[in-house]
C-alpha cells in the first residue's frame, strides 16, 4: 500500500471540496436577463415583463409579483413561457411611479430562487 503524502491529501481534499461547492453554486436558477431590467426607465401604462435563467424553470409553480410605490402588491400571471429557461407577463394600467419586480421560480432541480428588480414607469 502506497502513503500518501500530507501536502497531497490536503489538495486532493481542497479539490473534493471546490467541486461540491462548484455543484451547490449551480443548483439555483441566476437571472441572466430582464424586462424591465434593475433600475430601467420604461414607458407605461402597459409593459411586458420578461425574465431569463440559466436553468430550466417550472412556470406553474413560479411567481411574479408586482409592488406599487405605496406597498400594494398584486401577482402578475405568468401567460406564456417563451422557453424553458423564462417566463413572460404583462403588467397592464400602470401609472407614472417607482415599482418593484419580485419573483420567485422553481427550477425543475426542485431549488427556488427569489430576486426583486426595481424600476420606474414615466
Amino acid at each position: 500500500m502506497t502513503r500518501t503524502h500530507p501536502q497531497r491529501r490536503t489538495l486532493l481534499i481542497c479539490a473534493l471540496f471546490l467541486m461540491c461547492a462548484v455543484g451547490v453554486a449551480h443548483a439555483h436558477a441566476v437571472l441572466l436577463s430582464a424586462n424591465p431590467t434593475s433600475g430601467q426607465i420604461v414607458t407605461g401604462p402597459n409593459i411586458e415583463v420578461s425574465l431569463r435563467f440559466n436553468s430550466r424553470i417550472d412556470a406553474q409553480r413560479s411567481r411574479i409579483i408586482l409592488v406599487a410605490e405605496d406597498g400594494s402588491a398584486h401577482g402578475l400571471a405568468i401567460d406564456r413561457q417563451p422557453s424553458p429557461d423564462s417566463l413572460a407577463a404583462e403588467a397592464d394600467g400602470l401609472s407614472a411611479g417607482a415599482y418593484v419586480l419580485r419573483w420567485q421560480v422553481l427550477a425543475t432541480d426542485g431549488h427556488i430562487t427569489r430576486g426583486e428588480l426595481p424600476f420606474r414607469v414615466r
